[in-house]
């Protein structure tokens, strides 16, 4: 799944499309400037960080070998620890705020992995969320150019940062 989702992002990019800054019409190539930009658009591609500080220097290479969260049109998906898949959030509703955006996601999901010891008995696994008030809700601040953070967020206490497109 990673792999999927880090081809993805090579095969937009190569297209010429960048997520980095994307604030209009102005931005997108002229077959897809008809369409109109969801409210979180700014947010597109893959995100560092979040999980532990983010780093100081860090080539597009290694950033989206494995990045720990990917917004795109229609999904969040985050990684976890505890499983090699990430998780996909599908987006019921996104909206833009003062501070950046808020999304509301369709029902929780359960991990892939069916419980086991570390979980305790099958079933029993926590709903993937990231760790917010609900596992429907995620509030996203925007904190400059290239950095957000989950405000609130238990599995988030750090900011994100956005990987470079080169």
């Amino acid at each position: 799944m990673r792999r999927a989702a880090l081809r993805l992002l090579t095969l937009l990019s190569c297209a010429g499309l960048s997520f980095a800054g994307l604030s209009g019409a102005g931005t997108l190539p002229a077959h897809a400037q008809g369409a109109a930009l969801p409210p979180h658009a700014w947010l597109f591609g893959a995100w560092i960080g979040g999980l532990y500080p983010p780093p100081v220097t860090l080539g597009a290479e290694e950033c989206l070998a494995q990045p720990v969260v990917i917004f795109t049109r229609d999904l969040v998906m985050r990684a976890t620890i505890t499983d090699v898949a990430y998780a996909q959030r599908p987006i019921e509703t996104a909206r833009a705020t003062a501070t950046g955006a808020e999304f509301r996601f369709l029902a929780p999901v359960q991990p892939a992995t069916g419980g086991g010891t570390l979980f305790g008995p099958p079933g029993a696994a926590p709903v993937v969320g990231f760790g917010c008030e609900t596992a429907n809700v995620l509030h996203v601040q925007r904190l400059g150019e290239n950095q957000i953070s989950f405000p609130h967020c238990s599995d988030f206490p750090y900011p994100l940062n956005r990987c470079p497109g080169r």
